[in-house]
């Protein structure tokens, strides 16, 4: 039986390089989500956390009219980038 792993797709940016991308660690993190591994998926990709609730919301926002909607989608995606920015500085240093 396989797994969601052996299906991932490599990160050209590291075999190229050799240095992950700054989204590097968002499929893994989605798996390891899956596997209940909660902790782990904060660990591996941040940004999991916010990026999950904008897409869900951008998603929903197509079927129903929220009142502050724009606002919302420009919070979390400005803290999903504010998120991935820093998480991507951190794994450099």
């Amino acid at each position: 039986m396989s797994s969601l792993d052996d299906y991932m797709i490599p990160c050209l940016n590291k075999k190229l390089f050799g240095f992950e991308c700054m989204g590097c660690g968002l499929q893994r993190a989605l798996s390891l989500m899956l596997h209940g591994d909660f902790i782990g998926a904060f660990y591996m990709y941040a940004a999991i956390y916010t990026l999950i609730p904008l897409a869900l919301f951008i998603i929903a926002s197509f079927f129903f009219k929220f009142k502050y909607s724009s606002k919302i989608i420009n919070i979390l995606a400005i803290a999903s980038v504010s998120i991935i920015i820093i998480s991507f500085i951190i794994k450099r240093i």
